[in-house]
């Protein structure tokens, strides 16, 4: 039995590296991540939380992103040859000693194109997991992913979304591997180092007080019911009666259903651009704080959560990560995503055993 714990880098986002070449992507409705095929939305905020995973024997070690909002794990291999492949890590299955082959395929959408891929299996040495399925980029066409800072992605939601892949949280379980079925996410503010996620253990050095436990509505994603939306803690319509949300690790921003973005941006005063919802610098203490009802207890969002400033040739640039999500004819998606702006401010637990999520406020 292990307790694992990864150190988290922050890094730029999609977006906002591409952002930075004069490249502006266009906005896609994030909750199109949750329906098949997988879209990683290009929209959001300017930051992503990333770590270490080594695969093979002797490991090969790669960045990849810890996402509670799909299920499958993939990291780039030599098999792939495309732009986005060659500016990363590729994994090489023929210098591993315990790799073994696998007939299965998956293909995935990413907004920029087909990703494809095969299936292998091998050790992960940093999280001490003998034998793992792992997906290996094969195709993986479009610009999203050349100026992306992981080389992969690690998928921590139910196995209901993850196909044919048993996912590592359900391998760890079934082998016995962590004390408590669970892991727990850190993401902090800074740039600086102290982000971490933890595999069968809650830090309770990482936060104040008790943590608030909301049941799992959904055992597919990390979907709870939020039961309360305030803005500057004035009483609403909205979720009165209860709004279905996911809780989005691999989500840098907080998106709501267009309806209610609308009136919050009016309320803001702040106009969609190019750069995206942009606001005045000087005028951050003046927003209006966001506060989530879950479990009872309120949540606040403050305007130096959500509001984050870049700066590009000296000058800062303040924008607010609040974006819109538009309801889906073919899928009952949430419309409600709680990503790392949200989850920043409060250490978050993912626990499968009870099938809940639980909050505390975050040192």
């Amino acid at each position: 039995v292990c307790v694992c714990v990864v150190p988290l880098i922050k890094g730029k986002s999609i977006r906002e590296a591409m952002r930075e070449k004069g490249v502006f992507l266009p906005y896609v409705n994030a909750a199109l991540k949750y329906q098949p095929p997988a879209v990683l939305a290009a929209s959001g905020a300017t930051a992503f939380y990333y770590g270490a995973l080594s695969i093979g024997s002797p490991p090969q070690s790669f960045m990849v992103l810890f996402d509670t909002g799909s299920a499958n794990l993939w990291v780039d291999s030599v098999y792939c040859n495309d732009k986005a492949c060659n500016t990363h890590k590729k994994f090489d299955p023929k210098r591993s000693s315990t790799y073994t082959s696998s007939n299965g395929r998956f293909s995935m959408w990413y907004g920029a194109g087909d990703m494809d891929g095969i299936y292998g299996y091998d050790t992960l040495g940093s999280i001490v997991v003998p034998q793992q399925e792992v997906g290996l980029s094969v195709t993986e066409p479009g610009d999203n992913f050349v100026v992306a800072k992981f080389d992969g992605i690690l998928g921590l939601a139910y196995p209901s979304d993850a196909g044919d892949q048993r996912p590592l949280m359900d391998t760890m379980m079934q082998e016995g591997l962590i004390q408590y079925n669970c892991v727990a996410f850190y993401l902090s503010r800074s740039d600086r180092a102290g982000s971490e996620v933890s595999f069968g253990e809650v830090d309770y050095s990482k936060f104040r007080g008790q943590l608030t436990w909301t049941p799992v509505t959904r055992q597919k994603w990390w979907q709870i019911s939020v039961q309360s939306f305030k803005i500057n803690n004035q009483p609403s319509s909205w979720c009165s009666q209860g709004c279905e949300t996911m809780v989005d690790t691999g989500n840098p921003a907080i998106f709501m259903p267009n309806s209610v973005h609308q009136y919050t941006m009016n309320l803001l005063k702040v106009q969609p651009t190019q750069d995206g919802y942009m606001v005045d610098c000087s005028q951050i203490n003046s927003l209006p704080t966001l506060t989530f009802t879950i479990g009872g207890v309120d949540f606040p969002v403050p305007p130096s959560a959500y509001v984050e400033t870049t700066y590009r040739g000296g000058s800062p640039s303040c924008s607010v990560a609040l974006y819109p999500t538009q309801p889906s004819a073919a899928h009952d998606l949430p419309l409600w995503i709680l990503g790392d702006v949200f989850l920043q401010e409060y250490y978050s637990v993912f626990d499968r055993t009870y099938n809940r999520v639980g909050f505390a406020p975050a040192v």
